[in-house]
């Protein structure tokens, strides 16, 4: 096939959104609260590895090589015209978040597989290979580590570290890579591609916004996860007067509103967020003072020297707290990863690509953590987003993008990988 010829190929839009379908009806639920249907598919669990299956059986048929490295990542292989060329690697995550969308992480990895898929249709074999995968628990919902996949593949965590790791039963994460069939042979680290890029939807309000096709991710923005275990002293409600108290659900509301201060003040950067998602007091009763409190924090900054100057504030307003109320904080950190800058010569073949197809574009910082920002630690990588409806929501049922904004961050995704399959070096 001609250059121009390849130029002008477009993947099949219909079967693409048929996929996303399909995959994300494994896990579905139901939504009353906004009657949506949503899905959940947990890392490793059972709804992960039904999903995971049925990925896997679309790699085979498209006659790609798949294999599972220890970590449970699985990668497809697409022999090209020069094998012992270092392959470019597209792909995502199909684990979810307990109330998530079809299209996190699901168009990153479906859509991976619409351009091998478009380029058996058409008969076309890249100068270099191409891998497409997906990685293990990217959401770190339910191990405490976004990422986690990606991050042991490039040694950034340490296979037997992230083996340890549990959730809130107790199950660990090589118990549960086990009882899914998942805990493969390939051992991690053994995969050093070209250039690896993704797709993914926006998950902000952004490009819906402004009207625009597709967003060329920059990079990403630090992100720091603690969790905080805060203990006081229960105690009745009615019967214990307010200076004998030792309130933990107070020690954590104080600490939540803190962490709005800290993003309200400007003084780390105007894109300094923080989170406290997660509260869960104990005994958790009406008429009892909590005695204590788990709850987790998720602060973000592009800048990683402001980060840390938020870190270092936090821990000493614990502190604070803590002498003040009377309680104790234990603060672990889950998960931390700096601020990542992309690949200026992938963000430019992005451009490149989305021009020819006539699509508007701007650059853009990602706010969410992403398995391309791990793999540029061992090869040149950026992202393409396409927005989404409903003012870019994700991690929730009404995630939403029409097949065009799929179709077009997709077609610009098979024109960057034959430009990047035919580099040299």
């Amino acid at each position: 096939m001609t250059t121009d010829a390849r130029a002008q190929l477009k993947i099949n839009t219909d079967r693409l959104m048929a996929s996303l379908d399909e995959l994300g009806a494994v896990g579905a639920y139901h939504d009353e609260e906004v009657s949506v249907t949503g899905v959940r598919r947990l890392a490793l669990s059972p709804e992960d590895a039904r999903g995971r299956r049925l990925v896997k059986g679309w790699f085979e048929e498209a006659g790609l090589t798949v294999s599972v490295d220890a970590i449970g990542n699985t990668y497809a292989d697409r022999a090209g015209l020069e094998p012992a060329q270092a392959p470019v690697m597209s792909g995502s995550h199909v684990d979810s978040v307990p109330t998530g969308g079809r299209f996190d992480g699901a168009l990153g990895v479906l859509g991976a597989l619409e351009v091998v898929r478009t380029l058996n249709d058409h008969g076309v074999t890249t100068r270099r290979p191409l891998t497409i995968a997906f990685f293990t628990d990217e959401e770190g919902c339910r191990f405490g580590t976004d990422m986690l996949g990606s991050a042991v593949a490039v040694g950034r965590i340490p296979l037997e570290q992230a083996y340890s790791l549990t959730d809130d039963d107790g199950k660990s994460v090589q118990q549960e890579l086990k009882s899914i069939g998942f805990l493969g042979a390939e051992a991690v680290g053994m995969r050093t591609p070209h250039a690896f890029v993704e797709c993914h939807v926006e998950q902000g309000p952004t490009l819906i916004h402004e009207e625009i096709d597709l967003g060329v991710v920059t990079g990403v923005q630090g992100i720091s996860w603690r969790r905080l275990t805060i203990t006081g002293a229960s105690a009745h409600a009615g019967a214990t007067p307010m200076s004998f108290r030792k309130d933990a659900g107070l020690a954590a509301a104080r600490i939540n509103c803190r962490l709005h201060e800290m993003c309200a003040g400007g003084e780390y950067g105007a894109e300094m967020r923080a989170t406290m998602g997660v509260i869960h007091p104990e005994p958790g009763m009406i008429n009892v003072i909590p005695g204590r409190v788990i709850a987790t924090v998720d602060l973000r900054n592009p800048d990683d020297d402001a980060m840390r100057r938020a870190e270092t504030n936090l821990d000493a307003y614990q502190q604070h707290i803590a002498q003040e109320l009377g309680v104790t904080i234990e603060s672990v950190q889950t998960a931390r990863t700096p601020a990542v800058v992309f690949d200026e010569s992938v963000q430019r073949a992005i451009e490149a690509a989305a021009d020819g197809q006539g699509l508007s574009h701007r650059r853009i910082l990602a706010g969410a953590g992403h398995d391309a920002q791990e793999w540029s630690a061992v090869c040149k990588t950026a992202m393409i987003f396409t927005p989404g409806l409903n003012d870019g929501i994700s991690h929730n049922p009404r995630e939403l993008s029409t097949p065009k904004q799929c179709a077009d961050g997709i077609n610009t995704l098979l024109s960057v990988i034959l430009s990047l399959s035919d580099e040299d070096g």
